[in-house]
């Protein structure tokens, strides 16, 4: 599949960005990348939510950005009690450390090359 970026959204709108230290190796009993998917899946019914954007390094660091219309959307997200579980299951097994940044977008533009 080829990565796509989000693009072309209206502002004003917002984003949740979450970063994190994950280690490469991980021993878990659940997979991190199914829960991702899950997650995936559920965010993208909530309502107002608009696309989002995901790296990694081969470090371990990642950015996930979610796009949300406004912040009863991002807010929807936040406290689904699925998504509170997978904090808290990725607190205990997954991250070294994260932070979540929320912003409101005010200017956005994008390009691409045809």
């Amino acid at each position: 599949m080829t990565p796509k970026l989000v693009a072309d959204i209206e502002p004003p709108y917002y984003t949740a960005v979450f970063t994190s230290i994950r280690p490469d190796a991980l021993d878990t009993p659940e997979s991190y990348a199914d829960t991702a998917a899950r997650m995936r899946e559920i965010v993208s019914a909530v309502p107002g939510f608009l696309g989002y954007e995901t790296a990694r390094t081969p470090g371990g660091i990642g950015i996930s950005i979610a796009y949300f219309r406004d912040l009863e959307s991002l807010d929807a997200w936040r406290l689904d009690t699925r998504h509170q579980a997978a904090k808290a299951y990725g607190r205990e097994h997954w991250y070294d450390s994260y932070s979540v940044h929320i912003g409101k977008v005010e200017r956005s533009y994008s390009f691409e090359r045809e």
